[in-house]
């Protein structure tokens, strides 16, 4: 049992490390400049993680009675699975992403057939193409290969993995978080906000390389300043109501 859990933890880490060379090699051809992706420090994406590792658990017992199944039918119903797992999963990542940080990371409004700017069929498509040569070719083997690796060899690198991804996921979400807490610490100054956005940018290379990777974290600059302009409107009138109750109640007494 925990032999099957560690070769998955390193199975989550390939694959991790494969989608974030992927996302590498789109930002290449599409701004034609290294862009290193992701919401973590080092070279990985956790939903390619995810993505692949369910795919692989949930339709693993399915390859196995392929046999029983035609190609095509097989095809036809491991694409469905596979298709629902991948939308499920950026759907849900972008909004717990947005319900955290305040931000959209990505957005497809501008694509045909998305749900809520949150998936679209575009990107599913080659997702599911992709992961159904995971499910019939490359899990198979690095499961088999993994395996075979002595005992006391997956201790050490699965529980490595884990201590990275745990030490990573803490930086980088007080990071992330910082640009969330401007809005409660400054609420005089609009100027002043815009300032600390810059500071965490500039001084944090952890907050450099955030914009470089998702350019839309410019919005949570951007709301900050519309919490902040809200809440100033908010005080202005809640002040008129104050002065116009009191110069009533004076003019009543006269």
């Amino acid at each position: 049992m925990i032999k099957d859990i560690e070769v998955y933890i390193i199975l989550f880490m390939v694959y991790s490390v494969i989608g974030w060379v992927m996302e590498v090699v789109l930002g290449l051809l599409e701004r034609h400049k290294f862009v290193n992706r992701g919401f973590l420090i080092g070279p990985y994406c956790p939903i390619y993680g995810f993505g692949t590792v369910a795919i692989t658990l949930l339709l693993g017992n399915f390859m196995k009675t392929i046999n029983d199944v035609s190609l095509v039918d097989s095809i036809w119903i491991s694409s469905i699975v596979i298709i629902c797992i991948c939308g499920a999963l950026e759907y849900f990542t972008s909004y717990i992403m947005e319900k955290l940080f305040h931000a959209r990371w990505w957005d497809y409004k501008n694509f045909k057939f998305n749900i809520n700017g949150r998936i679209c069929l575009e990107t599913l498509i080659p997702f599911t193409v992709i992961g159904q040569f995971i499910l019939r070719v490359t899990s198979p083997m690095l499961i088999n290969a993994l395996i075979n690796i002595p005992t006391f060899l997956l201790h050490i690198i699965s529980g490595t993995i884990v201590i990275v991804l745990i030490v990573d996921v803490s930086i980088s979400y007080n990071i992330i978080h910082s640009f969330k807490k401007i809005s409660s610490e400054t609420k005089d100054s609009t100027e002043e906000i815009t300032k600390k956005v810059k500071e965490i940018i500039s001084k944090s290379w952890r907050g450099r390389r955030l914009v470089s990777a998702f350019p839309n974290v410019d919005i949570i600059k951007n709301r900050i300043r519309q919490t902040v302009e809200e809440g100033k409107e908010k005080i202005e009138k809640k002040k008129k109501e104050i002065e116009d109750i009191i110069e009533k109640k004076q003019r009543n007494k006269k």
